[in-house]
């Protein structure tokens, strides 16, 4: 890691361990789907985590997220309860949604989380909106919309950044770009190199950062929000990541390389904070160790919570479907 984060000590620590409780979730719905306890697919964030953490560690509370099918990092970097998050991946009453969204459509817009969405680049037109209604009801909020990259050849992607560029509104719009959608690579499917090369192309700022380098995406992501929050108008930031685990539970075998995938596990995000900690002397192997072993005993203590809720009444079909 090239520098530190312009943040105080205890700040660090803080999100150095919101990327352990991520991983850390992940194992857990990983482990839980073996053990037969989730029905449907689930899309796991290992080797991302600095994206979610860095670019949330930018907002306020009252700011607003959108997410994708591969959102659970998001939620817990904005602060959502991971034996609610656990509860509804497993179809549980005690969930964010009552056990009806599942994996892919966890939401809480009281914590600002508008939810996630399992369509490619659904998130995108939704976040404009959000924007577009803060504006309207005189909030100075910031909108941030996290989209994968096969998400930016999707008709939605274009209209949307054209609409917010022109309205000039506060929204961060935020490409995890790891390399693969379920099996094809990037280079296969996008012309440009970079999706943040296509900006320009809407009159916005476009930046292309390491998003294994927590430091970097978070100061990419301040610098947007108090644009946005100014009145400047959106960003697209392109953070190049990649995620350790197949498209989905379900996905075998895995098209990848074995030699990139060990390539990219070289650069974890996790590996290269503590390593940045440890250095600065903000972390010792002690604190370290008590922090993963914390970590672990509330994944243990939510899985028990999930477990231990009821799953919803079939008579509930079709209550909170529909307005």
């Amino acid at each position: 890691m090239a520098d530190t984060l312009p943040l105080d000590p205890d700040q660090r620590v803080s999100l150095y361990r919101q990327m352990l409780m991520i991983r850390a979730f992940e194992r857990k719905v990983l482990d839980c789907h073996q053990k037969g306890l989730i029905q449907g697919a689930a899309h796991t964030y290992i080797g991302m985590e600095a994206v979610a953490v860095g670019i949330c560690a930018a907002l306020r509370d009252d700011d607003y997220v959108t997410s994708t099918h591969r959102g659970h990092g998001h939620a817990v970097a904005r602060g959502l309860e991971v034996r609610r998050m656990l509860a509804e991946i497993l179809g549980r009453v005690t969930g964010y949604c009552r056990g009806k969204g599942g994996s892919m459509h966890i939401a809480d817009v009281s914590a600002g989380m508008l939810g996630a969405d399992g369509i490619v680049g659904g998130g995108i037109p939704i976040a404009v909106g959000a924007a577009l209604g803060c504006r309207a009801l005189g909030r100075d909020r910031v909108v941030v919309c996290f989209f994968g990259d096969g998400a930016c050849n999707q008709g939605s992607f274009h209209e949307a950044l054209n609409f917010a560029a022109i309205q000039k509104l506060p929204v961060l719009f935020v490409c995890e770009n790891n390399q693969w959608a379920l099996s094809a690579g990037f280079a296969a499917t996008t012309a440009v190199a970079n999706v943040a090369d296509r900006a320009v192309a809407y009159g916005m700022p476009g930046h292309v950062v390491d998003g294994n380098d927590l430091p970097a995406v978070y100061r990419v992501a301040a610098e947007a929000v108090a644009a946005g929050r100014g009145g400047a108008g959106p960003t697209l930031i392109e953070c190049k990541t990649y995620r350790w685990e197949n498209h989905s539970v379900f996905n075998r075998p895995d098209p990848r390389p074995d030699e990139e995938v060990t390539y990219w596990k070289q650069r974890d995000p996790i590996a290269r904070m503590s390593r940045a900690l440890q250095e600065e002397g903000i972390l010792t192997a002690d604190a370290e160790a008590a922090l993963a072993k914390e970590v672990t005993n509330l994944l243990d203590e939510a899985e028990a919570f999930a477990v231990e809720s009821a799953m919803p009444d079939p008579e509930e079909a079709v209550k909170h479907v529909y307005a």
